[in-house]
């Protein structure tokens, strides 16, 4: 072999050298697919040794084209070789695979086109394919086969977790693993290769591209499950939904509604939970905390205000352990609901920076390749919440950031809420309730309707607020927000804020953050007025029915604990700095 040509055309000597090495044993099949060559492996022989300055220039220069591989190895060992010529030159040499079973694909070439000094890519064998067949993803190698299953349990693109099965002419190797480790991926790969008697270097290349499909595969799911679901509605629907919302007593069509679907009084409630729901669409949304002791109706009142909001735009849950929040997809203008003490204590911390900062960062240590990494998590907001508990003592902290919702629970209520049970018995009831699935399909496509929109308050300079305490300072905000969802309610009418959103605000601020932050129980009543325990209960009963006095449960039942409620328009009541709207 001529070194000199070897450096000069290294693909023509190759060739040619190869056509020197073809057994009679291959010459059949050679001529069957268009072959003249074989390489035998014998090249090195007639190459200085790497230790030379010349032989290690030949060998690089063979390594660059593709001649051999970076382990020094042939490329096209035991391949009948065909020479790809170009304008008369030799630009490429295509090798087919001689021995069907020998591990390595049907056919290779290598070399480099000189118009464009780009390697000659690799012609993929016929049954090289990537397809998910009853909900697994098949990956096919010539006669090797990787199934895949669990890729739809990975939430995040940090993590790769999937059981792979391998197997080749009826070998088998089953394992799980999480192909984003290295240690974990290079394990697999020499297991695959001892089991199904498959050099390493093919195995690897395998579960490259497999990685490589999966990531895609994965991102492309993450990124269909954080995209927005967008519900397509009918010209019908849109029309009936459009004309809700260009009522003009669309917040008293709102309270009749919510009155139909099943829930008895609370009109208050009602209103401001449906107007805290709106406002999720806003920067700053509402968050709502339903305070009330067991039974008392606290969780149906979340569910008929949380039934006329599109499910898209709804995560419900019952419990929350103290870290999963953190580890959520996007929640940006969704609605996060928690039942119960046990799914708000627990998370308490969390929820908090979520509605005063809007987001929430989170960084954890792991163990990455045999090194400790940092990785990083944010969940987007913002988010309104609704919470529901029967704890009179829950984080101030959390509380002072939410409006409390106190449920009704007067004995008038009671009989109000037994008189809707037994018409629900009726035949008429059952028509209502037919009806009244009607009404939150109507409404969850008017709030699909509803956007994010700029809202002006032309009077935000002349509002008043309390300024005696320093939650005042939240509580402002509060009622800002509640005008704003107020207004933005009425988006297909309007988009300034009018006087008539300032005066149902203050009525809805009034009754829900006048209320005094003082309680007290029967005994601190006995003890100051020196009454009997019938004149207290007697007495009180009378000021719960009147609304002056809001009862709470204590823990267990085994107390009552009472609350002044005021309304804020007397002189010297909670909320009396609030600016009288004929003024404006």
């Amino acid at each position: 072999m001529n070194l000199d040509n070897l450096q000069t055309d290294p693909l023509a000597t190759v060739a040619d050298y190869y056509s020197q090495c073809l057994p009679e044993k291959a010459a059949e099949f050679a001529k069957h697919v268009g072959a003249n060559g074989f390489a035998d492996r014998s090249l090195g022989k007639h190459i200085p040794h790497r230790r030379t300055k010349l032989g290690r220039a030949i060998r690089d220069k063979l390594t660059k084209i593709g001649i051999y591989k970076s382990n020094g190895r042939e490329t096209l060992r035991g391949y009948v070789t065909e020479p790809i010529e170009h304008d008369g030159r030799v630009v490429a040499i295509r090798g087919h695979k001689l021995d069907p079973h020998a591990s390595g694909p049907d056919v290779i070439v290598v070399g480099r086109l000189p118009e464009t000094n780009a390697v000659v890519p690799e012609k993929p064998a016929h049954d090289e394919d990537l397809a998910i067949e009853d909900g697994q993803i098949v990956f096919r190698r010539e006669n090797r086969r990787y199934r895949v299953r669990g890729l739809e349990k990975n939430a995040s693109t940090t993590t790769l977790k999937v059981a792979i099965m391998a197997s080749r002419d009826g070998l088998v190797h089953l394992d799980s693993l999480d192909l984003v480790k290295a240690r974990s991926r290079n394990s697999f790969i020499k297991a695959v290769a001892i089991e199904l008697y498959v050099d390493e270097d093919i195995v690897k290349r395998d579960i490259g591209k497999l990685l490589l499909s999966l990531e895609t595969l994965q991102a492309e799911r993450i990124e269909q499950l954080k995209a927005p679901k967008v519900v397509k509605l009918t010209d019908h629907e849109e029309a009936e939904a459009l004309e809700l919302l260009r009522s003009p007593n669309l917040l008293e069509r709102i309270a009749d509604d919510l009155d139909k679907i099943g829930i008895v009084g609370e009109k208050t409630n009602k209103l401001a939970g449906y107007i805290a729901a709106v406002s999720r669409k806003l920067d700053t949304p509402l968050a709502i905390v339903i305070q009330s002791s067991s039974s008392a109706g606290k969780t149906s009142l979340m569910d008929a205000v949380l039934s006329m909001v599109p499910d898209e735009d709804l995560l419900r849950l019952t419990n929350l352990s103290p870290q999963s929040l953190y580890y959520l997809d996007s929640i940006k203008h969704k609605i996060l609901a928690v039942s119960e003490d046990e799914g708000v204590s627990q998370s308490a911390y969390a929820l908090k920076l979520l509605q005063s900062e809007g987001k929430l960062r989170h960084a954890v240590v792991s163990r990455e390749g045999g090194r400790m990494e940092t990785q990083h998590y944010e969940v987007e907001g913002p988010v309104s919440m609704f919470l529901t508990t029967t704890a009179l003592d829950l984080d101030e902290e959390l509380m002072n950031r939410c409006l409390v919702l106190s449920v009704d629970e007067s004995r008038q209520q009671t009989k109000a809420i037994h008189r809707r049970q037994q018409l629900a018995q009726t035949a008429a009831g059952k028509q209502a309730s037919e009806q009244a699935d009607k009404i939150r399909k109507l409404h969850q496509n008017a709030q699909r309707l509803l956007k994010p929109v700029e809202i002006v308050n032309p009077f935000a300079d002349k509002l008043t607020f309390p300024n005696d305490r320093t939650r005042m300072r939240r509580d402002f905000a509060k009622y800002l927000s509640l005008i704003k969802a107020i207004t933005l309610l009425h988006q297909y009418q309007r988009t300034k804020v009018t006087r008539d959103d300032i005066a149902l605000a203050n009525k809805l601020a009034a009754e829900i953050l006048g209320r005094s932050e003082f309680r007290f129980t029967r005994r601190d009543v006995r003890e100051a007025l020196g009454w009997s325990q019938f004149q207290v209960h007697t007495h009180l009963n009378k000021l719960v029915e009147l609304e002056y006095v809001l009862v709470h449960c204590g823990s267990g039942g085994r107390r009552h604990v009472y609350e002044l409620l005021f309304d804020g328009q007397c002189e010297g009541k909670s909320l009396a700095g609030l600016v009288d709207v004929s003024q404006l």
